[in-house]
């Protein structure tokens, strides 16, 4: 009779390597923590001080003034860098998946033609802009071989998307998530970088297999896939989960039910080629929507994320940008013309419209500063075309510090153009639902 071979126990992680995670997350935290409170001291969201930790204990500043501490601290080891991105992608997947539970699917049916006209401006003319401009950019930024079509493909996808996670938890802390303008920002921004994570993996084929109908099919054919999942298979799964863990008496069930659907959606959306995100964010769109979701219930899970994870996660984003390169006078000049090109296509995109829709003023740069923040997102079109070799090191700094400076005018702007808007009685409504 044959045995099964019983599998070889997992190597517990090192002594060694626990000690360097744990000082990581203790001192990125901390640092976030108090950063964050000295931005909003300074009138911004702590997501400017958060992004900043990372900043100053990466590359940019630890480095050079500690050379040996930065070493100790941030090994060049693969695997002791993932135990820290995992604990940032959990919390960038709840803190998504959070913001799709306080979207209101009613505004959004409502004003479906506004979102659309807002995320096609604010789409459409940055992508031409970055394109344009990555035709027009000096020959010294980009790599050898690269063909200069598919950089400028490059440039305008990281032109035109937005960062749902910066946006969400900028709103989040401003108490701009109840408000019309607050919903269509995060509504738009979903539809800008859907369609941008669907341009990424067009021009990432263009870099390495070439633009078949092929690989254009299967990212559309994906992409369609997930939305069908979502209206079919997921909403029910959804209703059925959140009813069933409402009639528990403790509140952990309810949060441990939506942590669930929420890694699941991720896992499934990730599986099919598309960014994790997107799982979540549908996923919390369900849950709100499900007839069963109770502030008051998911209130604990909102703390944690807001207050623990995601600084996390934006501190260890700012770990991957140096800044030093930009020391070099023509690098800095191509990214003072980069920054302006992307800044004008959003603001422009997203502003027009807003004025096609008969919106205010005051609404179209409300919604043009929203979706200027390009964040974290934006690192990543770029990490993945450094990747490719289609962006040199110089071209992934500039498109860096774009990520870095919109992200920091957004929250300034969104404050000066809300406080000219006058508060509904719609929103206060959806402000009391929201706060439980």
């Amino acid at each position: 009779m044959s045995h099964p071979v019983a599998l070889a126990p997992v190597a517990p992680i090192g002594a060694h390597a626990i000690l360097v995670f744990l000082l990581q997350l203790g001192l990125l935290l901390g640092l976030a923590l108090l950063l964050g409170r000295l931005a909003m001291r300074l009138k911004m969201p702590a997501v400017v001080g958060e992004l900043a930790a990372g900043v100053i204990v990466g590359p940019s500043l630890l480095a050079h003034l500690a050379p040996g501490l930065s070493a100790w601290l941030l090994p060049a080891d693969t695997s002791q860098q993932h135990l820290l991105d995992a604990v940032g992608q959990l919390g960038v997947l709840l803190l998504v998946g959070i913001t799709g539970m306080h979207i209101d699917l009613k505004l959004v049916r409502r004003k479906g033609t506004t979102a659309a006209r807002v995320s096609a401006g604010g789409l459409l003319i940055p992508l031409a802009f970055g394109i344009g401009l990555g035709l027009m950019l000096p020959a010294f930024l980009l790599t050898p071989g690269t063909d200069r079509a598919v950089f400028a493909g490059f440039l305008g996808v990281a032109m035109c998307v937005s960062a749902i996670p910066v946006i969400a938890k900028t709103l989040l802390e401003m108490r701009l998530l109840h408000r019309n303008v607050g919903q269509l920002i995060i509504s738009a921004a979903t539809v800008d970088d859907v369609i941008g994570w669907l341009l990424l993996s067009i021009v990432s084929a263009l870099a390495t297999v070439g633009l078949t109908t092929g690989s254009v099919l299967l990212s559309v054919g994906g992409l369609a896939l997930i939305v069908l999942i979502t209206l079919t298979v997921a909403r029910p799964v959804v209703r059925t989960t959140m009813r069933l863990a409402g009639r528990s008496a403790e509140s952990g069930v309810t949060i441990a039910a939506a942590v669930t659907l929420l890694l699941l959606a991720a896992a499934g959306t990730h599986a099919l080629g598309m960014e994790p995100v997107l799982g979540t964010l549908l996923c919390g769109i369900l849950i709100g929507a499900s007839g069963h979701f109770d502030p008051k219930r998911i209130a604990p899970l909102r703390t944690l994320v807001i207050s623990v994870l995601a600084p996390i996660y934006f501190a260890t984003a700012g770990l991957r940008m140096d800044l030093t390169l930009l020391r070099d006078p023509a690098v800095l000049g191509t990214a003072v013309a980069v920054l302006a090109v992307a800044i004008l296509g959003k603001f422009a995109g997203a502003y027009l419209g807003a004025r096609a829709s008969r919106m205010s003023h005051w609404e179209g740069i409300a919604l043009g500063a929203g979706l200027n923040a390009r964040g974290v997102i934006e690192v990543i079109v770029a990490m993945v075309g450094l990747r490719l070799g289609v962006l040199s090191t110089a071209t992934y700094t500039i498109i860096v510090l774009v990520a870095i400076v919109t992200s920091l005018m957004a929250p300034p702007m969104l404050r000066y153009a809300t406080r000219r808007l006058d508060v509904t009685e719609e929103e206060k409504l959806r402000e009391k639902v929201f706060d439980g």
